[in-house]
Formats: C-alpha cells, sequence, structure tokens
C-alpha cells in the first residue's frame, strides 16, 4: 500500500508513466489524455535492453531472489544479444541503514553499467528509485514484474487479459496467498477515488513537504 507520503516521493521521480490500463483509462477520462496503450514494464524492459546492447551499454538489475537474478540475466542475453549485464543484487527484504544504503549505491555506480533496473514491487520499487536518485549517476527504472516474467518464474498474461485490465486479476489467480488483497481491495478503491474526482467530488494535491527516508532494499 501507498504511504501519506507516496505522492511526494512519485512526484519527485523525472518520469512517471501509466504502466496499467487502468491508470490509463483513467488519465483518459479526467484529463483527456487520448492514451492508446499503457507503458508496460516488462516490454519497457526489453526495449531499453535492446537499446542499451546496440549502443553497447551495460545494464544492472536490483531486486528479487539470487536464484531469480541468475535466471533473469540468462533469459535476457538470450533475447537480447550483445546485451552486458554488467551486476546484479538481490533484495535484503528489509529496509537498510544510511550506511548500507551508500554501500549498495557503490555497488551499482563500481559495476560502471549504464541502467539500474529495480524490481522490488510496488511502492518498495518507485520508493528505492526516489531515494537512490542522487546516489547512483544512471537512470533507474522501476520495471515491477518483469524481474519474474523474463526470469521465466511466473507465466505472463496472454496479451487480451491485458488489454482488457484483467492483469492484476491474472496475477491474484497465479498468488492468492500473496497477491488477493491487493487486488481485492485496491481497484474497488481505485475507482472510487477516480469517479470522486470525475464527480468533483475531491482532488489531489501532492504534499510539498520532503518525506523521511523509507530505505527499502
Amino acid at each position: 500500500m501507498f504511504d501519506r507520503h507516496q505522492g511526494v516521493r512519485v512526484a519527485g521521480l523525472d518520469l512517471v508513466t501509466p504502466d496499467g490500463q487502468g491508470v490509463r483509462w483513467a488519465l483518459n477520462l479526467l484529463h483527456g489524455a487520448v492514451l492508446t496503450d499503457r507503458v508496460y514494464g516488462p516490454r519497457l524492459m526489453l526495449e531499453v535492453c535492446r537499446a542499451c546492447a546496440a549502443e553497447d551499454q551495460s545494464i544492472f538489475l536490483y531486486g528479487s531472489t539470487a536464484a531469480t537474478l541468475e535466471r533473469l540475466s540468462a533469459n535476457l542475453r538470450d533475447r537480447v544479444p550483445g546485451l552486458t549485464v554488467a551486476g546484479s543484487e538481490p533484495s535484503r527484504f528489509a529496509t537498510t541503514t544510511a550506511d548500507e544504503q551508500l554501500e549498495i549505491a557503490a555497488q551499482i555506480s563500481a559495476s560502471g553499467a549504464s541502467v539500474l533496473f529495480v524490481g522490488l514491487g510496488c511502492p518498495r520499487q518507485e520508493v528505492f528509485c526516489f531515494e537512490y536518485r542522487d546516489l547512483v549517476a544512471m537512470p533507474c527504472l522501476a520495471v515491477g514484474a518483469a524481474f519474474d516474467y523474463h526470469a521465466g518464474r511466473v507465466r505472463e498474461p496472454p496479451p487480451w487479459v491485458q488489454r482488457n485490465g484483467l492483469h492484476g486479476l491474472y496475477r491474484a489467480a497465479q498468488e492468492p496467498r500473496r497477491l488477493w488483497k491487493r487486488f481485492l481491495l485496491l481497484p474497488p478503491a481505485f475507482c472510487a477515488l477516480v469517479a470522486g474526482q470525475r464527480l468533483g467530488l475531491g482532488r489531489f494535491v501532492t504534499p510539498t513537504v520532503e518525506p523521511p527516508p523509507i530505505r527499502h532494499a
């Protein structure tokens, strides 16, 4: 779940894209965005990897487990010939100290990678990118479930499921014990908030106060 400071963290990122169909539909409804598709994390990851391989740039993978990262690295190299994975580091599944944060940032920077992919799940990966934005001199991309999909650990939803906004339901069916609460409670709450904003019953104002650090890793 998002904490009360999440709006500041998201607003503090350089680029925020609609990764879900529901968000795309809401932007079209509320703001006339005329978006024809979402920015799908797994596809974004592959496209950036292809661009890195073409430009002889390397990537770093942060998050998930060591076993998943090993399979992910191998699969990415197979799918993107010429791609260099400069390094990877599994999640610590904990809130790190300031010294540990600097240690992680130094390890990522020392790899020489040009792009950092983060797969910690929402909202931990967004918090990570916000907290590390000034510590690593490279783009930091939060790519959702892309690590699990490209590693072959979780089956990716078919296109028709994705087009019709059923991605969350599909994922919940795959991992019900871990995801049932997220996809049972959040969609109705999201729809209620969008409806309220559409009817003029409320509006969102991003806080301007710098949030306290949450060093997820």
